[in-house]
């Protein structure tokens, strides 16, 4: 007996066919990536996300981009947010505002840098992530304002889509209400039809 018990271990040693396979371990994670504030927050420390071209909506913080607004004013040519310590530099390239045929109408010219801006978050809360990654609570605050709204992290990890709108003055923007530029947004108490979402690209 004791023969034939060392001979079955040796031939499962070599490797012979019909023996238990070794364990290999646990598959590989193929569910959701950005499922939770830490993963969100672990994977866009030290990135830099660019937002330029057709990726800058219509309506960046609820704003038409096509009025003047002074200090804010949201024609942009290009915006750079850079995230470190778990806060965002934000570089914007300021667009500029041209008049179209139709007196009193301006429109934003992308192409046409006009000036600069440069601020950086104090805090960044993300909150009530979707198990399956769409959706994310967000809220930046800087030294003199607050954005609040909801984004998500493609799960190839190439793109951050955020629609953010300023503090107390849209309701209905949260993941509660619909996933990343859903309707049923309300601005200053009148329903809100323009595009918010702002798309960056992850570097």
């Amino acid at each position: 007996m004791k023969k034939q018990l060392l001979s079955a271990v040796m031939l499962c040693t070599l490797g012979v066919a019909g023996c238990d396979p070794e364990p290999t371990g646990p598959g590989p994670d193929t569910g959701p990536k950005y499922n939770t504030a830490d993963k969100i927050s672990t994977y866009l420390e030290g990135k830099t996300l660019v937002m330029e071209g057709a990726n800058i909506p219509s309506h960046p913080n609820g704003f038409s981009e096509d009025i003047n607004y002074g200090a804010a004013t949201q024609c942009y040519v290009k915006v750079t947010m850079s995230v470190a310590g778990g806060n965002y530099r934000v570089q914007s390239d300021m667009g500029t505002l041209r008049s179209t045929s139709t007196a009193g109408v301006q429109e934003c010219d992308h192409a046409a840098k006009s000036g600069a801006t440069d601020f950086t978050s104090t805090g960044v809360l993300i909150e009530n992530v979707a198990e399956d990654g769409s959706c994310f609570d967000v809220t930046y605050t800087y030294p003199s304002f607050k954005q609040v709204g909801r984004g998500q992290v493609s799960q190839d990890g190439k793109t951050l889509k955020v629609e953010l709108f300023f503090e107390n003055q849209a309701t209905g923007a949260r993941c509660s209400n619909g996933g990343v530029g859903a309707t049923g947004v309300t601005l200053n108490g009148a329903a809100f039809t323009g595009n918010a979402v702002q798309t960056y690209a992850i570097q």
